[in-house]
């Protein structure tokens, strides 16, 4: 083996190296995580499957659906199934407790609050919302469910605090479908940004924020960006290639003398682009990252947007452009749209854009960690009972990452890279799993009910 391998070898392995800090009474501290959220369920029974679920969706398991973690952790699947599919306790308290948590454990002043639609492709077409739509994190049309979910992201850490199913019209409009999948009466077809600007009023006053920001499926929305302004909210949109745009600080076309002196055309963003000079981009250095320092080209101007009906916005935004290597080397452009002043530091706008990144990092985090998308449910009820406690299963994550970056000083800010995150995660999934194991052990085998059917 060269040596540059060899060497590189054993930075890996050093990485790997969880230390007995980082996973040592690990247990408890879940039982003591659990705490105020089970709280929240009246029955004794809802309370013990609340902890074995959020037990199952730490652990090792390659699927965390319902029917794996109760074999996991020798419990009846059909007892497990009902709490998760049909069962009628409300999810909203652990919600309003996980946000509050967030608040309290990561809130800054100048906090960051992110919109990120994301689809779980799933089969068939009987489960609720589920059909052809556009998923944004396979990047195509797809079969599938799609939530819209609001992270908060501070200078300590960030985290998911809420999430909405997004019901299509088709959905909407069906009686029959609503009823086999228990959609509430009161639930009525709402676009994606009206489900973001309903959780940023629910949410918004527990988690303090400065910025609101997502990704160029919320920013194309001319009327959602209204919408924030008449809240006097600020936003750093991501928007398309293909927004239309006037750049306002342009050299207007030469005037004839006769009628009203002309503007700057409406163009492309990407167009408008190639059009820079070199000393038009600022470089900015973010912050260090798994592969090296992360660093940012940005160039800005004032310009009026295009709404989607052709007519102008009617108000200024800044226009922000980013331009970074992809891991292919090749230089990628991102365009978003600002309420934010022409003044505003161009660190402070690549803090913002770097926000958004981090949630798409933590929505990863959630499938890949917590089973997020592992779900085999069809009712409304299923969908939100899964979902929310996946969040606070991921949240656990984050705070157990927390607790190791304390353990290993030399660990970076981000909390998904670093030995630390990766430790954490793997010691809560070990401890969890031996759990679970010894509990197996000391049981009798039962008998277990027949074959899976999803709720």
């Amino acid at each position: 083996m060269e040596r540059r391998f060899e060497v590189r070898k054993r930075e890996i392995l050093k990485e790997a190296e969880i230390k007995p800090q980082v996973s040592q009474g690990m247990l408890h501290r879940l039982k003591q995580f659990m705490a105020p959220f089970v709280a929240r369920l009246r029955r004794a029974e809802r309370r013990d499957h609340a902890e074995v679920y959020v037990a199952g969706l730490l652990s090792d398991l390659e699927r965390k659906n319902v029917e794996s973690i109760a074999y996991r952790h020798d419990q009846e699947r059909v007892n497990l199934q009902r709490f998760i599919g049909v069962a009628p306790w409300d999810h909203r308290p652990q919600q309003e407790e996980l946000v509050r948590q967030v608040g309290q454990k990561l809130g800054e002043a100048d906090g960051v609050l992110v919109f990120d639609p994301s689809g779980h492709k799933k089969c068939g077409q009987d489960s609720v919302g589920v059909q052809r739509q556009w998923l944004g994190r396979l990047g195509k049309i797809d079969n599938g469910q799609v939530g819209i979910y609001l992270g908060y992201v501070s200078r300590k850490d960030h985290a998911l605090a809420d999430v909405r199913l997004f019901l299509p019209k088709e959905w909407a409009q069906d009686r029959m479908r609503r009823k086999k999948c228990g959609v509430p009466k009161d639930v009525r077809y709402q676009t994606r940004h009206e489900q973001a600007l309903e959780m940023l009023r629910n949410n918004g006053k527990y988690l303090p924020h400065t910025w609101i920001a997502g990704d160029d499926e919320m920013g194309r929305s001319s009327g959602f960006r209204r919408d924030l302004r008449d809240l006097y909210e600020r936003y750093l949109l991501a928007v398309p290639s293909n927004s239309n745009i006037r750049d306002l600080e342009a050299e207007p076309p030469t005037y004839d003398g006769h009628g009203q002196p002309p503007k700057a055309p409406f163009q492309r963003v990407d167009r408008w682009r190639e059009t820079l000079p070199a000393e038009a981009w600022t470089r900015i250095d973010v912050r260090d990252g798994e592969k090296g320092p992360l660093v940012l080209e940005i160039a800005a101007t004032r310009v009026l947007a295009r709404t989607e009906r052709g007519r102008d916005a009617g108000a200024e935004e800044l226009l922000v452009v980013t331009r970074a290597p992809d891991e292919n080397g090749k230089i990628k452009y991102d365009y978003y749209l600002s309420n934010a002043p022409a003044r505003t530091p161009r660190k402070e706008l690549a803090r913002v854009i770097k926000a958004e990144h981090r949630i798409e990092d933590c929505i990863k985090r959630a499938k890949s960690e917590a089973g997020l998308s592992d779900y085999e449910v069809r009712t409304w009820t299923g969908w939100y009972h899964h979902q929310i406690l996946s969040l606070i299963a991921t949240w656990f994550l984050t705070r157990e990452t927390r607790r190791g970056k304390k353990i290993h000083p030399g660990a970076d800010g981000a909390a998904d890279s670093g030995s630390a995150g990766s430790a954490a995660a793997a010691g809560v999934r070990a401890q969890i799993s031996r759990l679970a194991d010894a509990l197996r052990e000391a049981k009798k085998p039962t008998q277990r009910a027949g074959a899976f059917s999803p709720l």
